[in-house]
């Protein structure tokens, strides 16, 4: 059986961007705004490093609500993937989920099987892969990465990321990490 580390995208592996029309931090709305922490590409080398496939699960709903264009969020992800390619860092699935109960765009607009914390695409793989869900972690800043990570047999690691307090507070991590360099040595000493 293989063992994976499950992580959320915004917040984790790259930076919150503050979005002038909600006031909040949240996703990057297009490309350039798509900044990397300066230790994502070790901690994730390290990851690898001990064995562990790597998958990225994320809401993406800002085309749903109105913020952004679908042709954005192509770019951003084309952007994650030239950074982890010059890194020769691979991950074995990304998965978004585009939709929103609330949006604006009525083909998106939905209560999908997809949206965190539904553990819809932790279990997708979780067969193809031959995961063993109870050596597997998920790493996110918000509650519906625990909740999605514990319904589907996870550990969990909360990163404590500023930006994304108004997202937390009702879920039971295994672990609270102030960062992904944090969540490495937790999940290192396990």
């Amino acid at each position: 059986m293989n063992k994976a580390v499950f992580l959320d995208r915004d917040g984790v592996i790259n930076k919150l961007v503050l979005n002038r029309k909600t006031g909040e931090y949240g996703a990057p709305l297009c490309a350039k705004d798509l900044k990397f922490y300066p230790w994502t590409d070790k901690v994730l080398r390290e990851f690898k490093e001990m064995g562990y496939l790597l998958f990225l699960i994320s809401n993406q709903p800002d085309y749903a609500k109105g913020y952004t264009s679908l042709k954005n969020i192509k770019e951003i992800h084309k952007g994650l993937r030239r950074y982890l390619d010059a890194k020769a860092i691979a991950f074995s699935g990304y998965f978004y989920c585009l939709h929103h109960p609330q949006g604006k765009v009525a083909r998106y607009r939905q209560d999908c099987v997809c949206r965190k914390p539904k553990p819809y695409f932790a279990l997708k793989v979780k067969e193809k892969y031959a995961l063993d869900m109870k050596r597997s972690w998920f790493i996110g800043d918000c509650d519906s990465d625990i909740f999605c990570g514990e319904a589907a047999g996870m550990k969990t690691i909360l990163i404590n990321q500023r930006h994304s307090r108004h997202k937390r507070g009702e879920s039971r991590p295994d672990f609270f990490a102030p960062d992904l360099r944090g969540a490495l040595k937790i999940i290192s000493n396990s």
